[in-house]
């Protein structure tokens, strides 16, 4: 299992470095690079257009601002794209969110929160595993271990009160 993540700029890597990290704990193969759907379009139709045939089976792709990138790459594969909207300073990530998540019809991207890209790269999982059993198990697991940590979190909290649990933080 593969998956490609692409941000519109490197300014963009404190978030994208998340997904990479999921990938990676999950032992997912990835490619990151840089690609931006307004100042290297062909590029971008390139990398979309030939994704499948280099072993992808997901696309995560991260942007902000106008945040055109998800879009553009849904328009050229048929593999699952996944947008990651990016907080900006100007309209605080609005408009990156609306460029995803208002796609046309018959051109879905699957869009996760502002700065989700851990999110992004945990469904990518999700997808990869309905075709890899073992990845679907790591991902079982992984539910359950989120699961086992907040029942311990909350038996915690009511055994000690939340003053002492929060001195022990």
């Amino acid at each position: 299992m593969k998956a490609a993540i692409i941000m519109g700029s490197d300014s963009d890597l404190p978030i994208m470095k998340e997904a990479a990290e999921v990938l990676e704990d999950f032992e997912v193969d990835y490619h990151l690079t840089v690609i931006s759907a307004h100042r290297t379009p062909a590029k971008a139709e390139e990398y979309a257009r030939t994704a499948e045939e280099k072993g992808f089976d997901v696309i995560i792709a991260g942007a902000g601002k106008a945040a055109h990138l998800a879009g553009v790459l849904a328009a050229y594969t048929v593999l699952p794209v996944i947008g990651v909207p990016i907080r900006t300073s100007t309209l605080g990530g609005a408009d990156s969110l609306y460029s995803m998540v208002q796609m046309p019809s018959g051109v879905p991207v699957a869009t996760v929160a502002l700065n989700g890209a851990k999110n992004a790269a945990l469904l990518a999982v999700q997808i990869m595993g309905g075709e890899n059993k073992k990845l679907r198990e790591k991902f079982r697991r992984y539910k359950e271990e989120m699961k086992e940590k907040v029942l311990q979190t909350g038996s915690e909290l009511e055994e000690m009160g939340y003053q002492k649990y929060l001195e022990k933080q």
